[in-house]
């Protein structure tokens, strides 16, 4: 199985809780067909980089996961055909990608370094 990220940007005309649901309804697309969620990032409302839609702004959430290939285009159907997604990207991770977010996600980026006692 390959591992992805996908990247949901979701309508800002959304509740809060209307925004979660919907992330819950495509991590059980992913999990009813076969695929083991690794993370779920919820990144909240944020502004868009440009207008999509009229819109300046937009509820983002990232999800990481191992997969069949067969289920990506199912998967985005499915984003395709939800009225309240605005845009999604899925990427598929390469070894160092992969790599990278488990660094990422053991904290190795936030470590400050140790002062060295020239410093001290």
């Amino acid at each position: 199985m390959q591992q992805y990220e996908t990247v949901v940007i979701l309508t800002p005309l959304l509740s809060e809780e209307a925004a979660k649901e919907v992330n819950a309804k495509f991590s059980k697309i992913l999990t009813d067909n076969g695929a083991e969620i690794i993370q779920e990032d919820n990144w909240g409302l944020r502004k868009l980089a440009y207008p999509i839609q009229k819109k300046s702004t937009g509820y983002y959430h990232l999800t990481e996961y191992k997969a069949p290939g067969e289920l990506i285009s199912k998967l985005e159907v499915e984003l395709k055909r939800d009225e309240r997604v605005v845009r999604f990207l899925t990427i598929a991770l390469d070894k160092h990608a992969v790599a990278y977010n488990e660094k990422k996600r053991s904290g190795a980026f936030n470590k400050k370094p140790a002062k060295t006692t020239e410093e001290a």
